[in-house]
């Protein structure tokens, strides 16, 4: 609990430590490059969701938020997932939650500046720490997900497999027993045939 705790407090704090530094040092629209040509720094001011989406339906979007953030660490708190993997993962999805819900509630819009522009025709969103946070969390549960389900399968096909391999076992022990039966079988009549033919010996010397 601690540990998840402290994730969720520090994508908050990296976050909003970010946005502050970047409204310090740079204007609206204003950017800064970092690798020319590749990356830069540039103020935007989001009203929307992650990348800029649902600009026009932002109270829509800020009730889903909470509702969602909500869930998620009751979730956390309640149930308390056995797997470390996905606790980090929903701690990063509410970290960075949080934070863009932050900037919402205090300013009415989303501070974004993490900007790569090396493929204009194919990326053209800005976005920030939060987002990151938490599509690098919603990326982890994939993975778990993913994981999980592979576990399940070859799970199944290993009992699969042993129950096969039992069932051949009982087999051969159930045939291993019949020929046993069928020799002790053969070598019963063989001893009563000998005593038989012992007998007829003795009344014929008689």
């Amino acid at each position: 609990m601690l540990i998840w705790s402290l994730i969720i407090i520090g994508a908050v704090l990296i976050d909003q430590i970010t946005k502050i530094l970047i409204s310090v040092f740079l204007g609206r629209e204003e950017s800064l490059v970092i690798i020319d040509g590749v990356f830069r720094f540039t103020y935007v001011e989001n009203e929307g969701a992650a990348f800029g989406m649902m600009d026009e339906h932002r109270w829509i979007f800020m009730v889903l938020s909470v509702i969602g953030i909500a869930a998620v660490l009751i979730y956390l708190w309640k149930f308390r997932p056995k797997s470390r993997f996905a606790c980090v993962a929903l701690s990063l999805i509410v970290g960075g939650g949080i934070g863009n819900m932050i900037d919402r509630v205090r300013l009415g819009y989303v501070i974004d500046f993490i900007d790569f522009y090396a493929f204009p025709n194919f990326w053209v969103w800005v976005f920030n720490a939060a987002d990151s946070f938490i599509c690098i969390g919603a990326g982890m549960i994939i993975v778990y997900l993913v994981a999980d389900l592979v576990g399940e399968f070859r799970g199944a096909r290993a009992k699969q497999k042993r129950l096969v391999a039992n069932k051949a076992v009982a087999e051969s022990a159930d045939k291993s027993e019949s020929v046993e039966s069928a020799e002790s079988a053969m070598s019963s009549t063989d001893t009563v045939d000998q005593t038989d033919s012992g007998d007829g010996n003795n009344g014929s010397n008689e």
